[in-house]
């Protein structure tokens, strides 16, 4: 009948934790906590079809760890990646290695459940290629100096650097930085470099590997 709603959840945060059941169980998800990394894998030998939070900061070890760690056993659970500020280098890598998101704390309900929602959808091959193919669509929106600031943003460098490398001014790459926003339709920065993630899965191997 229903299709499966588990979530996975690990972070060290106690005070997290509860709050993201109480959030979950609301939303008529079934969420199942985990404050150790080791107790995480463990269990994930038997978990159901499902979707995983995981926090890239936890003690002792890193959530992309957990989480290469995590593919080598299931191919078959949606990665949301939760990641503090700065952490942007370490969202592109998780997503680079199949996570379907990744949520800049402090992050809203709306935003968390809205992409639970979408990382059960892009479980289907169908669902992962529809949104792709939409970060490519509104990437090529994109003039291509609004492009080199993104890739910058993506690479974790602030506008001034940004700025130093393209021989422009800093107000000049955070006007160039806000028309990339607009021209994607986000209001966050961490919406803005997904689809840039998204985007660049869409492009074939250098060994020249097509995508269907």
């Amino acid at each position: 009948m229903a299709t499966e709603r588990t979530v996975y959840v690990l972070d060290d945060d106690d005070a997290v934790l509860r709050s993201l059941e109480r959030l979950l169980s609301s939303a008529n998800f079934e969420p199942i906590t985990f404050e150790s990394p080791d107790a995480f894998l463990t269990a994930a030998k038997t978990f159901k079809k499902g979707c995983v939070l995981l926090d890239v900061r936890l003690p002792g070890t890193s959530g992309l760890d957990v989480q290469a760690q995590l593919n080598k056993m299931r191919g078959d659970l949606a990665v949301i990646v939760m990641t503090g500020q700065g952490d942007v280098q370490m969202a592109v890598r998780a997503m680079k290695a199949g996570a379907a998101d990744f949520l800049e704390k402090p992050y809203t309900d709306h935003a968390l459940l809205g992409s639970i929602e979408a990382a059960f959808r892009y479980e289907s091959c169908t669902g992962r290629e529809s949104d792709i193919a939409d970060a490519v669509r509104r990437i090529a929106t994109l003039s291509p100096r609004e492009h080199e600031v993104l890739d910058g943003l993506m690479a974790g460098r602030p506008n001034k650097l940004i700025a130093y490398d393209l021989g422009l001014s800093v107000r000049t790459v955070e006007v160039h930085r806000a028309r990339m926003m607009e021209r994607l339709g986000v209001r966050q920065f961490a919406e803005a470099v997904r689809l840039g993630v998204m985007a660049r899965l869409s492009a074939p191997p250098a060994a020249g590997k097509r995508q269907g």
